[in-house]
């Protein structure tokens, strides 16, 4: 067995922010993710088994966006896929917390393969998520 055989295969992803405070409420209040270890410079999250980190890193680049679907999608970006109920539980999640969308939840390639609903945010530091949600799953690298 290889690493890549693992029976859990997680990953572990090191994002950049400006405030590990504001980093805290986000990822701790309103997206309601349990925080691990920590440190004066970061942060160890529990990304639904996965180790996410935020790093504290002053300064940002310049955002980057590629046309999607009609959309400015911001890249780069990271987030999970959801099963619907989830996703529609966190849409309202983040609609009560008050969150601005980057791009607003919906629909995207409605009745056709890869049917799924996604949205984008970003935390506090700027970096871009996207949550989704296919309605078949079977469909998630469909070509």
């Amino acid at each position: 067995m290889t690493v890549l055989d693992s029976p859990i295969p997680r990953f572990h992803l090191a994002v950049p922010v400006d405030d590990l405070t504001a980093a805290r409420r986000f990822y701790g209040d309103v997206l309601g993710l349990e925080e691990g270890r920590s440190a004066d410079t970061w942060v160890d999250w529990n990304l639904q088994g996965h180790q996410f980190v935020t790093h504290l890193t002053p300064g940002r680049a310049q955002r980057i966006h590629n046309p999607v679907d009609g959309h400015d999608v911001p890249v780069p970006h990271f987030g999970l896929l959801l099963t619907t109920p989830q996703f529609h539980q966190l849409a309202d999640r983040l609609r009560a917390a008050g969150t601005e969308f980057v791009i607003q939840p919906y629909v995207r390639f409605e009745g056709l393969k890869g049917e799924q609903w996604t949205m984008f945010l970003l935390d506090p530091a700027g970096n871009a998520l996207e949550f989704k949600a296919f309605a078949d799953d079977s469909q998630v690298f469909a070509a």
